[in-house]
């Protein structure tokens, strides 16, 4: 299972429903994924194809959602 949290800019940010309990997104783009660090700050953990522009992109829409995000997991992972 992988719910999305959200959509925005060509991008699917979601997580992963049996993966680790550190507080991360995933990030699906036209061009590859990456996965982003949420604890204890937003930071790179992997990407797998996206450009440095787009890394750049996902980084900013992270940040502007990190309310939602933080919320979306607790709602999913609980706590």
């Amino acid at each position: 299972m992988s719910p999305t949290v959200f959509r925005e800019g060509g991008f699917r940010f979601f997580f992963f429903s049996l993966e680790e309990q550190r507080m991360h997104i995933h990030v699906h783009g036209e061009s590859g994924e990456a996965k982003f660090w949420i604890e204890p700050r937003i930071e790179l953990a992997r990407n797998y194809g996206l450009s440095e522009y787009d890394l750049g992109r996902v980084r900013k829409l992270i940040e502007e959602h990190e309310d939602d995000i933080r919320s979306a997991w607790r709602r999913h992972f609980g706590g």
